[in-house]
């Protein structure tokens, strides 16, 4: 699709975070012009990541850092989508063991209504943990095997940083898998869940919200499986390329943000 079409026909978009808006802790080319476009000219936005290692807070003070100011209230986690679903469907002091950093930790645990356990828990959730050791896995492994269910945040097998592609939470989740035989069930992109709840959050159409991401297999398809748009910048994880050669194909496709904001501009 024309890129001008495609942004005339925009109405509301989800920014993926690692890899569009920032990398490691190098903000990418127009960011903040994008946002301040958005905000001008009242196109809903939020910033919906599979990132789960921070709280949505804890990702407003970071990227503050970087000189990207936008509030917690458009900041949507894996973690959040991942309590979201399990509250859902699961009663109050239903016991959890929880792989995973502050982000996911607090959102589970923070009001009391699932219960910490890592003996025969009824649950087992993992996302992306900076301090994962042997025992945290074995815990979780033998969870998994004495029948927890086995939730993920996300499958993203690595993320983007200044010294290049890191192991992410879908390393992690092959270990468990790899050791217990279950595949989890997983609640991020490219999952509708997460589509879903942000759809719900700015109140907008499918049709007309647009999903920027990096990352083909993740972002792009689960855009496509959602119902909604898909541009893909290449400031992250997927080469020109890979783009070209994907059976996952956007509707467009920009070098970065600072691009997308030029052809956006001619429309106002």
């Amino acid at each position: 699709m024309n890129l001008t079409q495609l942004l005339s026909e925009t109405q509301a978009v989800l920014f993926d975070m690692d890899g569009v808006l920032y990398r490691g802790n190098t903000p990418l080319p127009g960011v903040s012009d994008v946002i301040a476009f958005c905000d001008a000219n009242e196109i809903a936005y939020a910033c919906v990541t599979n990132n789960s290692t921070r709280t949505p807070r804890q990702f407003e003070t970071r990227m503050a850092t970087m000189g990207i100011h936008i509030p917690e209230s458009h900041i949507l986690t894996s973690s959040q989508v991942a309590s979201r679903y399990l509250r859902a469907n699961y009663p109050k002091g239903t016991t959890v063991y929880a792989m995973g950093m502050s982000g996911l930790q607090q959102v589970l645990f923070g009001d009391g209504y699932f219960v910490a356990c890592d003996h025969k828990p009824q649950l087992v959730v993992q996302g992306a943990d900076m301090a994962l050791t042997y025992d945290k896995l074995r815990l979780g492994c033998l969870a998994v095997r004495a029948g927890a269910r086995f939730i993920a945040t996300n499958p993203d097998r690595t993320f983007p940083t200044e010294e290049g592609l890191q192991p992410g939470a879908g390393a992690l989740l092959a270990i468990v898998q790899a050791a217990t035989g279950v595949v989890p069930f997983v609640v991020g992109k490219p999952e509708t869940t997460m589509f879903h709840v942000a759809l719900n959050l700015l109140q907008a159409k499918r049709e007309s919200t647009l999903m920027v991401g990096d990352r083909l297999e993740t972002d792009i398809r689960g855009a496509r499986q959602a119902g909604l748009r898909s541009l893909l910048v290449l400031t992250g994880v997927t080469s020109a390329e890979e783009a070209a050669s994907s059976a996952d194909q956007p509707d467009a496709v920009v070098n970065d943000l600072a691009e997308l904001l030029a052809v956006w501009q001619t429309l106002q």
